[in-house]
């Protein structure tokens, strides 16, 4: 009877770690060298796949070889650099800062609206908003455009109430 992939990677996301674990073992012939779940289930998926449907060709892993071979990997960092936590990379991961209006929801959030059956979707950003594809700097913007007439953003979309002080 034919592996079935799929019931496996779902057997195996219900199984505790040292269970999977020792399913590694055993279909690989080795311990993992890492505790991590996802890490496990993927090699192991990708493991049970080849077994069953064939792995890479001879052609295809000569080719990888060759690739790595003809790569300068001296230059290739191994570790983060020290100042990695004042890079400016970890200043755009940083948490949203709460919106300068209190009656604005997070960053990423959807405000959703009904209006002349149709529900509408806009997508709050850190320096605007998004709706259909497009960027407007305000709510107002978004209902003008929206209902073709002046509308009071917040209005429009019921964010007019000021938010409780926490």
């Amino acid at each position: 009877m034919a592996l079935n992939i799929d019931k496996e990677v779902a057997l195996m996301r219900r199984m505790p770690v040292g269970e999977l674990q020792q399913k590694f073992a055993d279909v690989c012939g080795e311990i993992p060298r890492s505790h991590n779940r996802q890490w496990m289930i993927k090699r192991l998926a990708w493991k049970l796949q080849a077994r069953e449907y064939g792995g890479l060709s001879e052609l295809a892993l000569r080719r990888a070889v060759e690739i790595a071979d003809a790569c300068d990997l001296s230059d290739l960092r191994l570790t983060a650099p020290k100042s990695f936590e004042n890079d400016s990379l970890v200043a755009t991961l940083a948490a949203p800062t709460a919106p300068a209006d209190s009656r604005l929801p997070m960053p990423g959030t959807l405000i959703t609206r009904k209006y002349k059956g149709q529900t509408l979707q806009v997508k709050v950003l850190a320096d605007g908003f998004e709706f259909e594809g497009d960027r407007y700097k305000s709510l107002s913007a978004v209902a003008r455009h929206i209902t073709k007439s002046a509308w009071n953003g917040y209005l429009f979309f019921g964010l007019n109430k000021k938010a409780v002080p926490a």
